[in-house]
């Protein structure tokens, strides 16, 4: 079973942290986001120049691609038309990933936008660049999920319904 925010915390010892939400792993950080610790800035750094590479040897493999349908000679339609489609998923699949370090993405659109996305791997990669020299990807989201839990479990276990013997007399 899948630990969410705001489920109690049940591997730690003491008596104060089973009652609290948990936070959301990273994938790659863990649950090191929440304090910046145990290599947090390390592993944004790996993450940058892992997503930058993988992007770049993405991009070399795509232009052997292209050479290799020049080399077919298929015609220029039908090249123009492949690298145009590579560019178009990229941008959508970059724009996709990006808004989903913020929001939670619709599940129906997610499987509807598969393909898509697969094509356009790139454009995920680069944005995952670029959002790991900020933070670590989807860290605002999680932390706002997070606080918003604790603020929620706070006010449910400080909530005062009164005196209780106050209640008998009145009634």
């Amino acid at each position: 079973m899948r630990d969410e925010p705001g489920t109690p915390d049940t591997a730690a010892g003491s008596m104060a942290d089973t009652t609290g939400p948990r936070p959301e792993p990273i994938r790659f950080f863990g649950t090191t986001w929440l304090n910046h610790d145990n290599g947090y800035t390390a592993r944004r750094i790996g993450v940058a120049l892992g997503s930058l590479a993988t992007a770049v040897a993405s991009c070399l493999v795509l232009r052997l691609a292209y050479q290799g349908l020049q080399i077919a000679a298929i015609g220029g339609f039908v090249t123009l038309l492949m690298a145009v489609m590579f560019a178009i998923c990229s941008a959508l699949a970059f724009r996709h990933t990006w808004d989903g370090f913020t929001s939670r993405p619709d599940p129906d659109r997610q499987a509807s936008l598969r393909s898509l996305l697969t094509i356009g791997f790139v454009g995920s990669l680069l944005a995952y660049f670029f959002r790991s020299l900020t933070e670590a990807p989807g860290e605002k989201l999680h932390r706002e999920e997070y606080e918003a839990a604790r603020k929620h479990h706070e006010k449910r276990t400080t909530r005062r319904s009164g005196n209780p013997s106050k209640k008998r007399r009145s009634a």
